[in-house]
């Protein structure tokens, strides 16, 4: 695409020295939203407290989430430097915590400030790149940082089973603090971002404290529902009920507020509108291929936990690979809207293969469908940060990345939650017709955690009947999946196309001393946008 009468790109240069820190820090919030799974019976072993171990992933994904949109807030009225630093050094704690913790409730409680930290890391480390990179060259980076949250989020089973194989499972947390401080030293002596001064902006605390405990509900109900409770049960019904009143309350305070957490107006952004449920959209698939097919792995081809890790490896580097090329091409060629229209018809096409698997599919089968799912994500996921940056101003960039992250943390617990209801009821339905009453009691009771020694202390007739049923269910689960990606296909196709302006947006980076003003730079076309100081 040609670019006239337009200046050359500005790139600030420190952004080539403090992005490895922005790397690791992104590398250490999304490996901690699954590195403790194929821990999770070792600490079970060590610390007991079996009824409460999903806990400990849960508190870490509730915390994460509800704390996204307030780092998101909190950046853009207050500077976020200090910000990302202060959430770097409570992820340290917190998983300095975790690896000393010798009760299951202290894992839990750690766990959940262990998040508190992340939920900064992933929202800074995006932001920052808004501050210091013109949108026209931020493909670049936006490519990278997914393709290392993708590496992050595949690995963490694998590299959490190797670490509490060979050395503890604490080490699973004290591997942070290595890793943690170097991100913490580059942010701290590199990052140079402009103070933000003058008199003090109200904090929106009532909008703060409905949408946590609101979207802390709803993860309570996605996590706990058809597992540790029926899905019609009382508390499971109490809690829904509760959700969507608080978020309402939220959305009244939100219209009234003089300095909203999470302002309405940009849901009036046709950007947003498409990108926001657009990212809810691939976390719920993602998350859902993520879980189940390692599961199907373990269960019919009666793989480690380790080996069905190492062999989610074609969508790890598909989407790795994939994300960093689009990076490169959306900032040689300005434009972006055609990659995740491509990226979303691809996934409708790995779904349908994935749910062609069955007792008998070959390896070689299973590695070209995670193969075109990997490639369709790594063609979505750069662009949605990217897109959503480049339609607000510079004021705005911090609430606006937290939208895409908490989306994405949402629609990965949703994704979860439904896929593992759509597994439990067809496979209770399949094994009824098969096995006897009390090896269907036993494996439902089970849910999503079967194992292969459950299986093979089943006759042998009966094992081949199981598997057959189980392989129903998962097939019922991604065809679940396919919906899910034809309504991403059919988000993706309304994205609006906005050039990549040449320059930061209006406001960036000049400190802010009053309530910033807000150009039109969202529905202005690039040739119209100007660099407004902030009054």
């Amino acid at each position: 695409m040609a670019r006239t009468g337009e200046p050359g790109p500005k790139l600030d240069r420190r952004i080539l020295i403090v992005f490895p820190g922005l790397m690791l820090a992104m590398m250490l919030a999304a490996l901690d939203q699954t590195i403790v799974a194929t821990s999770l019976p070792t600490i079970v072993t060590d610390l007991g407290g079996l009824t409460h171990i999903s806990w400990v992933a849960t508190a870490y994904l509730l915390t994460s989430c509800v704390s996204t949109p307030i780092y998101g807030k909190l950046g853009d009225l207050f500077g976020r430097k200090r910000l990302f630093q202060f959430a770097i050094v409570l992820f340290l704690i917190g998983s300095a915590l975790c690896g000393t913790a010798q009760s299951l409730t202290e894992l839990v409680v750690f766990r959940g400030l262990q998040g508190i930290g992340a939920g900064g890391l992933m929202v800074n480390s995006q932001a920052v790149i808004g501050d210091l990179v013109p949108p026209a060259e931020r493909g670049r980076y936006q490519g990278f940082m997914q393709s290392v949250f993708a590496l992050a989020t595949v690995a963490g089973p694998l590299i959490g089973g190797v670490l509490t194989q060979d050395l503890s499972w604490r080490w699973v947390f004290y591997v942070n603090l290595p890793i943690g401080a170097i991100a913490l030293v580059v942010i701290g002596f590199v990052l140079k971002l402009p103070a933000h001064a003058g008199p003090k902006p109200k904090i929106d605390w009532w909008g703060a404290a409905l949408l946590s405990t609101g979207v802390a509900a709803l993860i309570i109900v996605t996590s706990s529902g058809g597992d540790a409770f029926p899905w019609l049960s009382a508390p499971v019904l109490l809690l829904s009920v509760g959700a969507v009143a608080l978020l309402v309350g939220f959305v009244f305070v939100e219209r009234r507020s003089p300095e909203p957490l999470m302002p309405l107006r940009l849901f009036r952004n046709n950007v947003i509108r498409i990108t926001g449920p657009l990212v809810f959209v691939v976390g719920f698939g993602m998350l859902g291929i993520t879980t189940f097919m390692p599961l199907y792995q373990q269960v019919v081809d009666g793989v480690s936990p380790t080996m069905s890790g190492l062999r989610l490896a074609p969508l790890m580097l598909c989407m790795m690979v994939t994300s960093v090329i689009c990076g490169q091409t959306i900032a040689r060629i300005g434009r972006y809207r055609k990659f995740p229209i491509i990226g979303s018809a691809l996934l409708i096409v790995g779904t349908v293969l994935l749910s062609m698997v069955g007792v008998h599919t070959s390896y070689t089968f299973q590695l070209v469908a995670l193969g075109v799912v990997g490639v369709s994500l790594g063609m979505v996921n750069p662009v949605m940060v990217l897109a959503t940056q480049n339609a607000v101003d510079a004021t705005d960039i911090g609430i606006a990345t937290s939208v895409n992250t908490f989306g994405r943390t949402v629609g990965s617990s949703f994704g979860v939650a439904v896929f593992g209801a759509i597994f439990a009821g067809r496979l209770t339905s399949s094994l009824q017709h098969a096995l006897p009453p009390r090896v269907v009691a036993q494996f439902s009771s089970s849910g999503i955690n079967i194992s292969r020694a459950q299986i093979n202390a089943l006759p042998a007739g009966l094992q081949t009947d199981f598997l057959a049923g189980f392989a129903n269910a998962l097939h019922d689960v991604f065809l679940g999946g396919v919906v899910v990606a034809v309504l991403g296909f059919l988000l993706a196709i309304q994205l609006r196309e906005m050039p990549l302006r040449r320059r930061k947006a209006a406001g960036a980076p000049t400190p802010a001393t009053t309530a910033p003003v807000r150009t039109p730079a969202v529905e202005e076309p690039v040739a119209q946008v100007r660099e407004t100081p902030r009054a």
